[in-house]
């Protein structure tokens, strides 16, 4: 599995332990703090199932920069909180690499804030006015955009599922 800026490695606590983990970001720091809390974890098996962070940043062409993966194919990409904080050129390269690298019947998995038939809660739309007033390109994207995006790269929508604070986890099966 590799996960797509992973920032602090948080998510990986709720991973079983037989998973192979490929964590990833293009922030050297985050990077830095993610090998720290591999290195420093006391359970045996986060060393063993996990590679260390690797550079990654994505762009409309699939991987702009940063480790290529070679042979490898993943069963699971999961992407959390990158789709609204990054440019779509980003999302863009998220879907091409996915395509390319996911094997068939493999997973994405997104979550994060997101605008439905344009428009989204009160609180979501400030976070979209603030996200855009840091990096104009930044901002919650329309759902079926990403959805749109997602099928034109060989991945179906398998699952929506509202979360808490109005964000939504989407399932994504390459075809």
């Amino acid at each position: 599995m590799t996960e797509i800026t992973n920032a602090q490695g948080d998510e990986q606590k709720a991973v079983p332990m037989n998973v192979k983990w490929f964590p990833t970001d293009p922030e050297e720091s985050s990077r830095e703090s993610i090998n720290q809390w591999i290195q420093e974890n006391p359970n045996e098996k986060v060393q063993e199932y996990t590679e260390p962070s690797r550079s990654l940043t994505l762009g409309e062409d699939g991987v702009m920069e940063g480790t290529i993966f070679g042979d490898d194919f993943f069963q699971l990409m999961v992407c959390i909180n990158m789709i609204h904080i990054s440019p779509w050129t980003s999302t863009v390269g998220l879907m091409r690499f996915a395509n390319e690298k996911l094997i068939v019947g493999g997973a994405l998995y997104c979550y994060g804030p997101y605008k439905v038939g344009g428009t989204a809660v009160e609180s979501n739309l400030n976070f979209d006015q603030s996200l855009k007033s840091r990096d104009p390109s930044w901002g919650l994207r329309n759902l079926e955009e990403v959805v749109k995006l997602a099928e034109e790269n060989g991945l179906r929508l398998e699952r929506k599922i509202e979360m808490p604070a109005n964000n939504l986890s989407l399932i994504f099966q390459k075809l």
